[in-house]
């Protein structure tokens, strides 16, 4: 299979080491190849730069958006939010039409520092709008409920035993998300139902942010437990 991962951020950079661990094509897209690989030294948060971590990562292919998305078979939205329908646009209506895409990014607001607030109000989601962007795309909704380490290996925490989501309104679609999502190690996979139930999974982020402070760590999830009988 071959993957087109739009966004070269933390959750960019773990799909595109996962799924070519995996042995999968992946191209990571990003705006403009040249200037991202130009930036030299930490982050802001003293992450390391996208050179350095190429540098480990040499199998990927590197192109901006559109060619990502042009030469992929599945394409994951890992963008910002607030830059996901931006990023798609570049991308190109016809690079992604009949293609499955899957949207693990989130509608966090920070323009006003923490806590964030939600761009996309509890009647709509972003899911849903990248569909309306992009209808001939077949959008699935997954992984954003996790941080990015966990969102390709669940094992880092509680040995796996903790719940994923997915959201679509093809079934087919989601049926090859899901297979996606057990060869990274998840077993307790919850589908939600059509692409509206998306409101739900991103309307819980800000309490995973707040869970996050709480608990001084990203390195956690969510776990259903049912009632026996």
């Amino acid at each position: 299979m071959r993957f087109g991962v739009l966004g070269s951020g933390v959750v960019g950079r773990a799909i595109t080491a996962r799924v070519a661990a995996l042995g999968h094509g992946v191209m990571i897209g990003t705006r403009d190849p040249d200037e991202l690989m130009s930036r030299a030294g930490p982050d802001p948060r003293g992450r390391e730069s996208f050179a350095e971590w190429r540098e480990r990562n040499p199998e990927p292919d590197l192109g901006t958006f559109e060619e990502a998305a042009a030469a992929a078979e599945i394409v994951v939205n890992a963008t910002a939010g607030d830059g996901s329908l931006d990023a798609l646009a570049a991308a190109g209506a016809d690079n992604l039409g009949g293609k499955i895409l899957i949207d693990v990014s989130n509608p966090l607001d920070l323009s006003q520092g923490m806590p964030p607030s939600l761009l996309v109000p509890s009647t709509d989601s972003l899911a849903e709008q990248i569909q309306r962007a992009v209808p001939q795309a077949l959008v699935v909704k997954t992984l954003n409920t996790v941080t990015a380490a966990v969102m390709v290996d669940p094992g880092s925490v509680g040995g796996g035993d903790h719940d994923v989501f997915v959201s679509g309104d093809d079934q087919t679609s989601k049926d090859t998300v899901i297979e996606l999502l057990r060869s990274f190690g998840w077993t307790r996979i919850n589908d939600l139902g059509g692409l509206a139930s998306a409101r739900t999974v991103e309307m819980y982020v800000p309490l995973w942010v707040a869970l996050r402070g709480v608990l001084n760590t990203p390195m956690f999830n969510v776990r259903i437990v049912r009632a026996e009988g």
